[in-house]
């Protein structure tokens, strides 16, 4: 097992890809904490993981662009175990428009979300790594983060800045014992990909070489990769998941 008795926090863990990476990582030997603002899904996957393998997960209802409701957070998982191995800043929402047709709220919101939050959680968990001298910390980005995408003005924002922190915080840190890297997810089937208009996904999918669209156990591996100690000297690294759409 890759992550036997490592303790995981996952943010946006309840749906989706986040959703995946917990019972990944359990099924690896890792406890998992579930941190998302969906108590009602966030619940069903601790149970269905406590019955998976007992005590292996707990949930924590969070606000990622509250910085008191992210510091909650971080305490529960601690107090729980006793330690934080691993932070994976998975959520993310959009609130796309065209740029002269995006309100202040839209920008604002997503900025709050996807920027912020990972700020807020990072500055939290950090903490704890920095105290035992290890940890691994993986922020999601986007391939809107690295190349741009209309309409999505203010998700490319974030997702770039995110990959800006990274690789600022792989070098605070580093030295300190903490690898820090990213994900650039492609297009993957998750509720946040459904909402894009069938005619344009076609579009996007007729540019992959790999012909569908990514799953969340693609970037769950990716994941599990960078969570695991085959990536002890990976540090700083933006890791595109994309099937090959933009090479």
């Amino acid at each position: 097992m890759r992550l036997q008795d490592k303790v995981a926090l996952i943010t946006g863990g309840a749906n989706g890809i986040g959703r995946e990476t917990a019972f990944l990582f359990v099924r690896e030997g890792a406890k998992v904490c579930i941190a998302d603002f969906d108590e009602v899904s966030g619940g069903a996957a601790e149970e269905e993981l406590n019955r998976l393998s007992p005590g292996s997960a707990m949930f924590v209802q969070v606000d990622v662009s509250s910085a008191e409701s992210v510091e909650h957070m971080v305490s529960s998982a601690v107090a729980q175990w006793g330690v934080l191995d691993i932070l994976i800043n998975n959520a993310g929402i959009t609130q796309d428009a065209m740029l002269t047709k995006m309100s202040v709220d839209q920008w604002h919101k997503v900025i709050d979300v996807n920027l912020n939050g990972v700020f807020y959680c990072t500055k939290f968990a950090a903490p704890h790594m920095v105290q035992r001298g290890k940890g691994k910390i993986i922020n999601t980005s986007s391939i809107v983060g690295v190349h741009g995408n209309v309409g999505q003005t203010n998700y490319a924002a974030t997702k770039a800045g995110v990959i800006g922190m990274t690789k600022t915080w792989a070098k605070e840190l580093g030295h300190k014992g903490i690898n820090v890297n990213a994900v650039a997810p492609g297009f993957v089937d998750t509720g946040m990909v459904a909402k894009v208009p069938e005619k344009v996904l076609q579009l996007m999918l007729d540019k992959v070489p790999l012909h569908r669209l990514g799953k969340p156990a693609d970037i769950a591996k990716a994941y599990l990769y960078l969570a695991s100690d085959d990536s002890d000297y990976v540090n700083g690294t933006v890791l595109e998941v994309n099937g090959g759409l933009v090479i």
